[in-house]
């Protein structure tokens, strides 16, 4: 397994960051799927996998639940991520956002999900421009200053966001944010403007989500899948934003090159500059088996190149980076 340093912090993580957000999504059957993630849990451990990534909203809370049961026993060998803003709680107002308050209460309740007294990388898991951002970044700073976090991230903030926390935290006297976490796929390329050359120059780590764009980058939707994340349920009209003449050409890419086109996305997303930990999933052992050899593989220039010359740099065609970038932000 090939480690890299989180940022500037000197942490050495895996570059597989094994995402869990798929823990506990089968109610109906509750028993035998806690016992596929844990299995997976181990297998990833048998991989070299240290990185391990989920948050509160997650199943509202069953996948750190999960989670913490499968890293019993081993939890000091391992970097633990999780996050905070979604809502946790339908009938209380304050049970979501970046707050002081809210902040403060679900990482309480992140840890006791998570059976831990610490969390290793706690981020804030979108952006919220009506709360000031020194009131979030005090809460961080408390958790901190107590021990029940080591470090604080964001996700899928714009750079300007970024930005702003960044000097708000020196204004401050505080530690701030170490690294992003954004949604980083050839389908969606547009933090190649702005907020990859900012945690490129701040040395930020970036722990990119969705890499395979929801499996859409996996080949499944053009044979037709009807087993697929988006052939399923697809709120965001997603699935009708596909390029599939370019995907095709993708797909004979990697061919040529005796890839497979998941293989060729996640490893095109990994050999990016500024890149920490492409997030992955898998609902089988073969999957993750797969997506963490990939993370591994290293493309030649000329495939990188051709690769733009499907994809360019900065473009998008479906829509994953997308937030409250501020009142008065227009549609990326």
């Amino acid at each position: 397994m090939e480690y890299r340093s989180l940022g500037k912090t000197g942490l050495q993580v895996s570059v597989a960051c094994y995402g869990t957000m798929t823990f506990g999504w089968a109610p109906d059957d509750w028993g035998s799927y806690e016992e596929d993630s844990l299995r997976l849990t181990d297998v990833a451990f048998e991989l070299g996998i240290n990185f391990f990534d989920t948050a509160d909203v997650y199943a509202r809370g069953v996948s750190e639940t999960i989670l913490g049961k499968a890293l019993a026993g081993r939890r000091e060998r391992i970097v633990l991520a999780t996050k905070c803003h979604g809502k946790m709680d339908d009938n209380d107002p304050n049970a979501s956002g970046n707050s002081y308050r809210h902040v403060i209460e679900a990482c309480e309740a992140s840890l006791r999900r998570l059976d831990t007294d610490y969390i290793d990388l706690y981020q804030i898991h979108r952006p919220q421009p009506s709360v000031p951002i020194d009131e979030t970044l005090r809460a961080l700073d408390h958790l901190q200053r107590a021990g029940k976090i080591r470090y604080a991230g964001c996700s899928t903030f714009a750079a300007w966001q970024a930005c702003e926390a960044h000097y708000a935290a020196k204004e401050m006297g505080a530690a701030g944010f170490v690294c992003e976490q954004p949604p980083y796929n050839l389908l969606d390329r547009r933090i190649e403007r702005e907020l990859l050359p900012f945690c490129r120059t701040y040395e930020y780590g970036v722990i990119p989500w969705s890499p395979l764009a929801g499996g859409m980058l996996s080949g499944k939707y053009l044979d037709g899948a009807e087993d697929g994340r988006y052939s399923k349920s697809d709120p965001g009209g997603r699935l009708a934003q596909v390029p599939i003449e370019q995907l095709k050409q993708l797909r004979e890419l990697a061919q040529q090159n005796d890839l497979t086109l998941p293989t060729l996305a996640l490893a095109w997303v990994a050999g990016q500059p500024g890149i920490t930990s492409p997030i992955i999933g898998a609902r089988s052992e073969a999957q993750l088996r797969e997506s963490t050899a990939a993370v591994q593989t290293k493309l030649s220039a000329e495939v990188m190149e051709a690769v733009d010359a499907i994809f360019a740099p900065g473009t998008h065609h479906v829509n994953y980076y997308a937030a409250n970038f501020g009142p008065n932000a227009r549609p990326r």
